[in-house]
């Protein structure tokens, strides 16, 4: 049997997010899962970009296996991280969907709305999204591969 690597994640927020990533990082911290925060350090407001373009650019570079992003409503992150080659963010609200997005669609950042989820159910999603892998069926290979296609023509 294989040894896997423990995982490491990405994580980071803008000022509508910082509460909800600070309650993950603790629920990250009871799963003794290995994270770096790369901000905001505070509800000082920032630009969301800059954030989820740190923790995508190190998700493309393979320093870290996942990411977590987090806005007001999960959705500028989601925009914002997509816009990295490779990149596939996907915004849940729900443990469903973070399930598929993991099984079907191979997700390495998953977005979260601080003001629009509560914490509990945050966690929920969290863990869901971090347990669930990709289902490596054909046809969902395949669908990936015709995403980085088009990235590759861009």
């Amino acid at each position: 049997m294989q040894r896997r690597e423990k995982m490491k994640i990405a994580i980071g927020s803008d000022h509508g997010g910082f509460l909800l990533k600070e309650n993950i990082k603790d629920f990250l911290d009871s799963l003794h899962i290995e994270y770096k925060d790369f901000g905001s350090m505070n509800e000082k407001a920032v630009d969301y970009p800059d954030i989820a373009f740190k923790v995508a650019d190190e998700i493309k570079k393979g320093t870290y296996e996942k990411g977590i992003l987090i806005c007001g409503t999960g959705i500028g992150m989601s925009i914002a991280a997509n816009k990295i080659r490779g990149i596939r963010a996907a915004l849940c609200s729900d443990v469903f969907s973070a399930r598929m997005t993991r099984e079907h669609n191979d997700a390495n950042i998953l977005t979260l709305g601080g003001r629009v989820i509560g914490t509990g159910l945050a966690r929920e999603i969290v863990l869901t999204w971090i347990s669930s892998a990709f289902s490596q069926a054909k046809r969902h290979i395949e669908r990936i591969e015709k995403i980085s296609k088009i990235e590759e023509n861009e």
